[in-house]
């Protein structure tokens, strides 16, 4: 897997006016389509990869990694909290859980996601993006006021907003297809997805939504998916309400779907960005994702804040 992307046959691909990136050809010879004639993606796939994002400074100029860089990662991926002697109780924390329950994935081959900019960077934020960052980071410093100061994945509305992108462990998606949609179901707070494929256009832009509105169509082989009408509560990387995603998923053979996804928000970046990664197939099943369930976190966590409001009033009064 190390270098399944460099190593597929490459056409240049246009997204909406965005310069061409090679993307990955599917051979169609060995794949058979739905009842109803069109690709079929449909299965369970997983997204998690060690790759990151965005270039590391040590590969600057460096898009692939050797075999043995690839086998290195993979290893210190796989084995990373196998033993935990010696550990101080800080980093033991920080391990989180114990190898068993991780689920990162491996190397792409690749040293970032990020295949435009050539750089493997996301672009500079904007000024007003800049500012709107370091608000919300300014909120999540100080003690929370309530739950709405936390994270929407702390409250279990939402993990990420799109794209998402794999995390330790729950990287899983479902993707099922009928006549004129195509629905997606993320393992992670069990997000579903419906995408009309019948050419409706998008909802008025007064209606705004924490994970947009999608619309597909069939570029060839490629479903292509654009979203817009994003909610300016949702943030990726900064991103508001004027955030514009494109998807394209191509089946390139049984196990592996081509995924790539443009961002484009002028409000957030100098430039759009486009990455990419695969989706391998895997047997599942997808267990029930149960965020709130039980979980006593979010109230100690606010607990935990009213008594330190106290003790600092209390030392004020002494």
């Amino acid at each position: 897997m190390a270098f399944l992307l460099a190593g597929m046959s490459l056409a240049p691909v246009a997204v909406s006016g965005q310069p061409q990136i090679p993307t990955a050809a599917a051979d169609t010879r060995t794949l058979s389509p739905t009842p109803w004639g069109d690709p079929d993606l449909q299965g369970i796939w997983s997204f998690a990869t060690i790759t990151p994002l965005e270039r590391p400074v040590q590969h600057a100029g460096k898009e692939l990694l050797t075999d043995e860089e690839v086998a290195a990662l993979n290893h210190d991926a796989q084995t990373r909290y196998d033993r935990r002697d010696g550990l101080t109780p800080e980093e033991d924390v920080a391990g989180a859980y114990n190898q068993f329950w991780w689920d990162r994935g491996t190397s792409t081959g690749r040293t970032s996601l990020i295949v435009d900019p050539p750089d493997g960077r996301v672009p500079p934020l904007t000024p007003a993006a800049q500012a709107t960052v370091d608000a919300i980071n300014a909120v999540r410093q100080r003690l929370p006021h309530g739950p709405e100061d936390r994270p929407s994945a702390e409250r279990c509305l939402q993990y990420r907003p799109l794209p998402r992108l794999p995390t330790g462990y729950n990287n899983h998606h479902q993707i099922f297809q009928t006549p004129g949609y195509v629905v997606i179901l993320t393992e992670m707070i069990h997000n579903v997805r419906v995408i009309p494929l019948d050419g409706r256009p998008h909802i008025g832009q007064g209606i705004r939504l924490w994970n947009g509105d999608s619309r597909g169509h069939w570029d060839g082989d490629t479903l292509v998916v654009e979203t817009t009408n994003f909610s300016d509560k949702t943030n990726f990387r900064g991103s508001g309400a004027s955030l514009h995603l494109v998807e394209r998923f191509t089946r390139v053979d049984a196990d592996t779907i081509d995924w790539r996804f443009t961002v484009d928000d002028p409000t957030t970046w100098e430039r759009s960005w486009t990455a990419v990664l695969p989706f391998t197939k895997v047997p599942g099943p997808i267990f029930e994702y149960a965020c709130h369930e039980g979980n006593y976190g979010l109230f100690n966590l606010l607990a935990v804040a009213r008594a330190q409001e106290k003790a600092a009033k209390a030392a004020k009064t002494r």
